[in-house]
């Protein structure tokens, strides 16, 4: 237990030591065109390292927040903002998946063609029709990547209440910070962790892997290239299936961001009492008089 201890305290304060150098050695991690500078960035993207930086982060913003809570509020908001700005502007993607459905099976079925060309602006971009079936796959893992933490501010996932319901006000808060760290948090990092390396894989070589220390990668360096895998399931698909595993990773950030968010939220509700329920809430509506069928929906 003191081992533990002692580990933990150790990397909370080199967790402020790797955050100054980061920022103060930008070319270390961010210089791709080094092989070395790349490596790194894999490494310590899914590193020991990197969540105790984060946990910092947020330390600190606790403790500022709990001593100036406006501050913390300010953090809800911006988060908050951020995930249904996100939300409402991937939202409109669904409209672009129906129209391509559309295109795709008259072109297909009624007009026969084998290929589509686009070129909005001059520039032509041509490709069979099986792709562009096929591409539809990537807007809705856009959908529901980048809007899973849109639909968490506006409360619209399915939820299986057994006590939430009947407790008192402060009990639900007390539920929901418990749920957000306990629940979110290692949901999102564990999830992560598995992403991060995935995608890697699929963007150089040689191959890397969560359980390859530094030392092994930088070796790995010298023999470093890009190399995007554009292999698609049939011979003439949709070969962008790297784009999914960038979505694992952006999703798995956004629900920490919003892990955040939510706990921030319910320690103020829990702290301001029940007149704070909902406080600065950004939700969707459909207008007024329209409450009665927002209410059954």
């Amino acid at each position: 237990m003191g081992t533990a201890l002692v580990w933990f305290i150790q990397n909370v304060g080199m967790g402020f030591y790797n955050i100054f150098y980061a920022i103060a050695h930008p070319g270390t991690w961010l210089d791709w065109s080094n092989g070395e500078s790349l490596m790194r960035f894999i490494y310590y993207g899914g590193s020991v390292e990197l969540f105790f930086a984060v946990f910092d982060i947020f330390l600190v913003l606790t403790v500022v927040g709990i001593v100036w809570p406006r501050i913390m509020w300010g953090v809800v908001r911006g988060l908050e903002w951020f995930a249904n700005t996100v939300g409402r502007l991937v939202a409109w993607i669904g409209l672009v998946m129906v129209l391509q459905q559309v295109m795709v099976v008259f072109l297909q079925s009624v007009f026969r063609f084998g290929e589509i060309t686009i070129a909005p602006f001059g520039f032509g971009f041509t490709q069979s029709v099986g792709w562009f079936s096929e591409e539809l796959k990537l807007y809705n893992a856009m959908i529901v990547a980048l809007c899973v933490t849109y639909a968490f501010v506006q409360g619209s996932h399915v939820r299986v209440d057994l006590i939430y319901s009947v407790v008192k006000f402060r009990t639900k808060k007390v539920i929901d910070m418990f749920g957000s760290l306990f629940f979110m948090v290692p949901v999102a990092v564990l999830t992560w962790l598995y992403a991060w390396f995935f995608l890697w894989r699929s963007l150089i070589t040689p191959k890397v892997s969560a359980s390859e220390g530094l030392d092994l990668l930088m070796r790995k360096s010298a023999i470093m290239k890009w190399n995007v895998e554009t292999i698609g399931f049939s011979p003439n698909g949709f070969n962008g299936y790297f784009l999914f595993k960038i979505l694992m990773v952006a999703f798995c950030a956004l629900v920490l961001l919003q892990a955040v968010a939510f706990f921030y939220r319910s320690f103020l509700e829990f702290r301001e009492g029940p007149e704070s329920a909902d406080k600065y809430l950004d939700k969707d509506t459909l207008g007024e008089g329209e409450e009665a069928y927002e209410g059954t929906h």
